[in-house]
């Protein structure tokens, strides 16, 4: 069986990393190189590095920082935000990102996904979605969460990994920063759905929920922010944990 892999997520803007509620809220975390370096130190499995104010901004992914965190680490990273053409892609890796994740420029044209997947291969693709709850089913959010696309989040994942998605970023807005657990009726349903792997986002408060997230939802990988940032679980702690609960992780 193939390890889960634990993955902190830097949410950056201006500069800063930064994590709030619901995407609300948006308070200091510190900075995303010295984090990243922590993080790979500490043994985290992957990167994720989101700008998520690009697209809101109308502007590219600081590439520079890119460079930056690159030089930090020894772990593989993801890079999104404001990413919106095969050109985008290409810089963001050529800067040293080796996955690039696509949300609002694949939602508004969603045949990127096969030009991205084309120029790069899917193994660096991940389409990001993010979710919230509409009584019995999900609905896709666009533009850093801030408008509805009408979507239903089953098709939409359904319809990216025919399009070349190599992985799913799934994030329940309905949970990230609630640190009250992942949404793994969700997960479990797109899980259901695609035969990629499956990387759990929003809503991590204490060991229990990733390991329901593995369990429960069928992630591949679990994503968090608050929990390491503000040193509520350490890495290593949470891979023994999961170890002992019979999960394989890369110790």
């Amino acid at each position: 069986m193939l390890t889960k892999r634990i993955i902190p997520c830097l949410d950056v803007k201006d500069g800063r990393t930064v994590k709030g509620t619901n995407f609300l809220g948006l308070r200091d975390a510190g900075d995303p190189v010295e984090l990243a370096a922590r993080y790979s130190e500490e043994g985290a499995d992957e990167l994720v590095f989101l700008d998520i104010s690009a697209t809101l901004e109308g502007r590219k992914t600081f590439l520079h920082m890119v460079e930056r965190v690159a030089e930090a680490i020894q772990i593989p990273f993801t890079v999104g935000g404001g990413i919106s053409s095969v050109e985008d892609v290409a810089r963001a890796l050529d800067a040293g990102a080796d996955k690039v994740s696509l949300n609002s420029a694949a939602l508004a044209r969603p045949v990127f996904v096969d030009e991205a997947s084309r120029r790069v291969g899917s193994q660096s693709v991940v389409v990001a979605i993010d979710v919230k709850r509409n009584k019995e089913s999900w609905s896709v959010w666009t533009k850093a969460g801030t408008e509805p696309t009408g979507r239903d989040a089953l098709l939409w994942a359904g319809e990216v990994v025919q399009r070349g998605a190599g992985e799913l970023l799934v994030t329940s807005m309905d949970r990230d920063g609630t640190t009250a657990g992942y949404d793994v009726d969700l997960l479990k349903a797109i899980s259901d759905r695609v035969s990629v792997p499956l990387v759990a986002s929003g809503g991590a408060g204490k060991k229990e929920h990733l390991l329901d997230a593995i369990l429960l939802g069928h992630a591949d990988a679990v994503l968090a922010a608050s929990i390491f940032h503000y040193n509520r679980i350490s890495i290593s702690d949470l891979k023994s944990y999961l170890h002992n609960q019979h999960i394989p992780v890369r110790l």
